[in-house]
């Protein structure tokens, strides 16, 4: 007997009725003991808990400035839009540059401090 293809399968499931694939589900936790219908609805659910670990919203903060204070301030000041004085007490601190914005966003941010020469936290 040749062996199904999971395309040859999926293209079976489609020209059958509920009443077959209903029968066909039975038929499987006969013969294998499992349910399949449980294993379909606990895949997604483990998804989207790996989902729910990634934060959405991730802070960037300031560990060091480095040698190259100045350049890390003007970073700060054109990300966040504040004045010279306002950055560099962000720089100076160690402090927060932005809370609260997407992921991606901060790997950005967090790329141009660092070239500026800063030590930065994502968190």
């Amino acid at each position: 007997m040749a062996k199904l293809t999971k395309e040859d399968f999926i293209s079976s499931l489609k020209e059958m009725n509920l009443l077959e694939i209903k029968e066909l589900v039975d038929a499987m936790k006969e013969e294998f003991g499992v349910d399949p219908s449980a294993v379909a609805v606990a895949a997604p659910a483990a998804g989207a808990a790996a989902a729910d670990a990634a934060p959405s919203t991730v802070t960037v903060s300031i560990a060091e400035a480095g040698a190259g204070k100045v350049g890390v301030i003007k970073v700060v000041k054109e990300i966040t839009g504040l004045g010279l004085k306002e950055a560099k007490d962000i720089v100076d601190s160690n402090g927060v540059v932005k809370e609260n914005i997407p992921t991606a966003e901060a790997e950005e941010i967090k790329a141009k401090l660092e070239e500026a020469g800063a030590t930065v936290e994502v968190k």
